[in-house]
């Protein structure tokens, strides 16, 4: 398992191809400098032992030098143990809502990159406790499994979007059903269902569902993305918006928060409901409430004893410069004497 300590060093990458460009050009500028003087042939006559492969040999080794040498300063470094950690914490899953009503624009950006805004904030504040992640609409789907890899958390999360469920509508108790069958039973931890969305409801039993949670042991938090007043939902082309989600009779459909829903949701569900409109409040209470939770010990492996490795490419790096110093841009002798090509 590998980190890198200073990753933003990998900026400095985008200075090699710079480098061989601007070798390439010079090259191009001397060749035509050379051609206002003389011929090729006689060029070729009086320095005979000029090498254009070695030039390129040269500039190449040095790049790859460079390169070995900028990956230094990043520091990768290696995991070289595999331990058991005990840990306390609760483990805690979101349900994300990407149905299409969630690109409506009536909050800003959009209610989906809203929520995502959202539960990033709250992960970033997480303690010791683990993370999972269901993506939801006619149809519910495993984002993340249950983890303490925040990292990783945030990349899933970060790429999450309205066309990872072909099935489309918003079906909350497809997500609540998913949540009873995503914790570990072996692992005696409390555990909360944290529904985000915007409260479009079309399925009758999602109360009975999330009754049935409770009996589980999870509780269930609503966080309500929208407003009452709703907006349309945009169809967009390349980024551009081309219209609206118009229904059967030619209307542009309006999308509304459903707020009642969610609080029955959470009621029914031994939990709260939290307007999530404004992120500071909403990642506040989310907060508040787990660090009143009762924590519960549990076990996760991770690497451990992360040892420095950049030595090994500044030795490299070093080691390609010398052989860069020691290239001569001319002709090899013993390659000149082998006449591979028969020359008189």
């Amino acid at each position: 398992m590998y980190q890198i300590e200073e990753p933003t060093y990998f900026y400095y990458l985008a200075i090699i191809p710079a480098i061989f460009v601007l070798f390439l050009l010079v090259l191009f500028w001397k060749k035509r400098i050379q051609k206002q003087f003389a011929e090729h042939k006689l060029i070729e006559k009086l320095i005979p032992e000029k090498s254009t492969f070695k030039s390129f040999l040269k500039i190449t080794v040095f790049c790859f030098a460079l390169f070995f040498l900028i990956i230094s300063l990043a520091n990768p470094k290696m995991g070289t143990k595999l331990e058991t950690v005990k840990r306390q914490g609760v483990d805690i899953v979101f349900a994300l809502d990407v149905s299409k009503s969630m690109i409506s624009e009536d909050i800003a950006p959009n209610r989906l990159e809203k929520a995502k805004q959202i539960i990033t904030r709250i992960v970033e504040n997480l303690g010791s406790d683990r993370v999972g992640i269901i993506i939801y609409a006619g149809n519910s789907y495993p984002l993340l499994p249950i983890t303490t890899d925040y990292a990783a958390a945030k990349m899933f999360l970060q790429n999450a979007n309205t066309d990872m469920v072909s099935n489309q509508g918003t079906a909350i108790n497809e997500a609540i059903e998913r949540a009873i069958t995503f914790y570990d039973d072996n692992e005696q931890t409390n555990r909360f269902l944290v529904i985000v969305s915007d409260g479009e409801d079309h399925e009758e039993n999602t109360l009975d569902l999330a009754k049935e949670a409770v009996e589980k042991g999870i509780k269930i938090f609503t966080v309500g993305i929208g407003t009452a007043k709703g907006g349309p939902i945009p169809l967009k082309e390349d980024g551009r918006v081309i219209g609206y989600k118009k229904d059967n009779r030619g209307m542009v459909v309006v999308t509304q928060m459903n707020e009642q829903i969610l609080r029955d949701i959470a009621d029914a569900g031994n939990g709260k409901y939290i307007n999530g409109n404004k992120t500071q409040e909403t990642i506040a209470s989310i907060k508040d409430i787990l660090q009143k939770a009762e924590k519960n010990e549990f076990e996760t492996k991770q690497f451990s004893d992360y040892e420095d490795q950049f030595q090994w490419f500044i030795g490299i790096g070093l080691l390609l410069l010398v052989i860069d110093l020691l290239l001569l841009e001319k002709k090899t002798k013993w390659v000149q004497k082998l006449n591979l090509f028969n020359e008189k």
